[in-house]
């Protein structure tokens, strides 16, 4: 996950963001920065967050 946030509650910052300002889904963020959907979930997950795609945010 090069060039982003690596500790938990930044990425979680990071990414709702990106998703607010930029993205219209997760999977149009990590097509764009060539991160894996697998991995900020896993990441974010085992900080206690949840992707809801309705919202499109982490919460």
């Amino acid at each position: 996950m090069n060039g982003i946030p690596q500790d938990p509650m930044m990425l979680y910052s990071w990414v709702n963001m990106k998703l607010r300002d930029y993205y219209d889904s997760l999977d149009e963020l990590c097509a764009s920065t060539g991160v894996e959907r697998k991995d900020i979930e896993e990441k974010l997950r085992s900080a206690g967050f949840e992707y809801n795609e309705e919202l499109n945010k982490f919460w």
